[in-house]
């Protein structure tokens, strides 16, 4: 007993004291990316912020927030992802246990009988003979690898950055789909307003119409004119279809990210409404919390499994020391199998070393490369993440002002119908100033929608390219 208590300490001091070949990571991100946001006439004066804000802080609308919270019960893309959490994890595992050996115990019971006769055919002498019986039971350990130079403790490190790279890769799904379903209910919004002044305008129009029809019922205008005011109605008539046509499209879109359909009650009343609900995104942050957005954590965690693959490469071209052992009792009886049974053990240690032959070269050359262009997607994916940010900045630094320029325009546009329409009339003008005012008044208002929606849809895209949500983290594995 106290040789097989030393064997298992030498096995679990073999697993302990592996070396390890692969090379030591070290993040560099310092030239990889500037370290302050960019400034200039497009970017706001930064102010100091708090990173990480839960999206149900971004997102104050209580309504959007019951549509976000569905669509992460339900969409299906999410519980993909979650999905290959509890794949990745189970790898992991499956990695992880080659570290440390696996016990198997077996059973065996051997029974023959003899039949002694006086050696001529066909004449025995003792029909009953002898019976023999043996049983027997061990426990051991078979072909466990002595990870003396880190072969599989890299195997497992490996596995368990992958496993860390797919929940990152999750909670980067889960961001996205949390800014997605925003920006899908506040264009639902907006293109429900277009359609609100289209509708309006057809209204306008048929006025329009109905009076200049009038009118050149006596002579007092053209039929160019007339002509002109019934296109200016076509064209609502045209746009009313073409809005109703995207808003129900639009709800299909919002209801296949949710994952079900979206009740009319939680369905977004009007633009302005998402508008305040949707919170900005401080512009005083630090660049360095991009360094924590989910994918470039996600693309990270591949480039140290990629380093992990490179150990375990190098290692394969030391010695692999397999041990086989085994303990048991044997016994001719079952019933003094584990009391009066003969005890037997035995150790049977094997080794394998590679001499000749490219498998080995091969596989640390692609372990190699493997990490180099892991290493690049990932300053790649702090490149992106900085540009994505920037733009956003820079939109931010720039639309309030657009936006209080597109209101003027509407307003001025506004006083300009309205004179030009109470002067046609009052026949003291031409239905042609009329008209080109109504068709600009229609535009700035259409303008002025499309701002709006801009200007929101770049404030859930700041809060996607940042990506430090802490809320997101924690990702349910079923």
């Amino acid at each position: 007993m106290i040789r097989i208590r030393t064997l298992a300490l030498l096995l679990a001091a073999s697993s302990l004291a592996a070396c390890d070949m692969a090379p030591k990571y070290v993040r560099t991100t310092a030239d990889v990316a500037p370290q302050q946001w960019p400034a200039g006439a497009a970017y706001a004066p930064a102010a100091a912020g708090q990173a990480g804000l839960p999206w149900r802080t971004v997102f104050g609308d209580a309504k959007l927030q019951q549509v976000i919270s569905q669509a992460l019960a339900n969409n299906r893309d999410l519980r993909a992802a979650v999905a290959n959490i509890a794949s990745a994890r189970a790898q992991y595992r499956v990695q992880r246990s080659a570290q440390f050996p696996t016990l198997a115990a077996s059973g065996g019971a051997t029974i023959s009988r003899t039949i002694s006769g006086s050696g001529g055919t066909g004449n025995l002498t003792n029909p009953a003979g002898a019976s023999y019986s043996t049983f027997s039971a061990d426990v051991g350990v078979s072909a466990f690898e002595l990870d003396l130079f880190g072969r599989q403790k890299n195997l497992s490190r490996a596995a368990f950055e992958q496993y860390l790279a797919t929940e990152s890769g999750a909670r980067s799904t889960r961001l996205i789909l949390v800014a997605d379903t925003a920006s899908a209910y506040a264009t639902l919004a907006a293109d429900g307003e277009l359609l609100r002044v289209a509708t309006e305008m057809v209204g306008s129009g048929q006025r329009t119409v109905k009076l200049t029809q009038s009118l050149h019922d006596v002579g007092l205008v053209t039929g160019s004119d007339l002509a002109d005011a019934e296109t200016v109605l076509a064209q609502a008539q045209s746009d009313v279809e073409r809005y109703t046509t995207q808003v129900a499209q639009d709800r299909n879109a919002l209801n296949l990210l949710v994952g079900a359909a979206v009740a009319d009650a939680l369905l977004p009343a009007s633009l302005d409404g998402v508008d305040k609900a949707v919170g900005n995104v401080p512009a005083g942050l630090s660049s360095s919390v991009l360094a924590e957005r989910p994918d470039v954590v996600e693309a990270e965690h591949r480039v140290k499994s990629a380093y992990a693959s490179i150990g375990a490469a190098k290692a394969a071209f030391f010695p692999q020391i397999s041990l086989t052992s085994a303990i048991g009792v044997a016994s001719s009886a079952l019933t003094s199998l584990f009391t009066g049974g003969v005890v037997s053990w035995s150790a049977s240690p094997s080794v394998s070393l590679p001499i000749l032959g490219g498998t080995n070269r091969g596989n640390l050359d692609y372990a190699k490369a493997q990490a180099d262009y892991y290493q690049a997607l990932y300053e790649k994916a702090i490149q992106t993440a900085f540009r994505d940010v920037a733009d956003g900045l820079a939109r931010q630094g720039t639309i309030a002002r657009q936006r209080t320029a597109q209101a003027r325009l509407v307003a001025a546009a506004n006083r300009s119908y309205t004179i030009a329409d109470a002067r046609y009339r009052a026949g003291t003008d031409s239905f042609l100033t009329a008209l080109v005012a109504q068709r600009t008044l229609y535009s700035a208002r259409q303008a002025a929608i499309s701002v709006q929606l801009e200007d929101v849809a770049n404030r859930v895209t700041l809060y996607q390219a940042i990506g430090s949500d802490e809320s997101l983290g924690s990702m349910e594995v079923r």
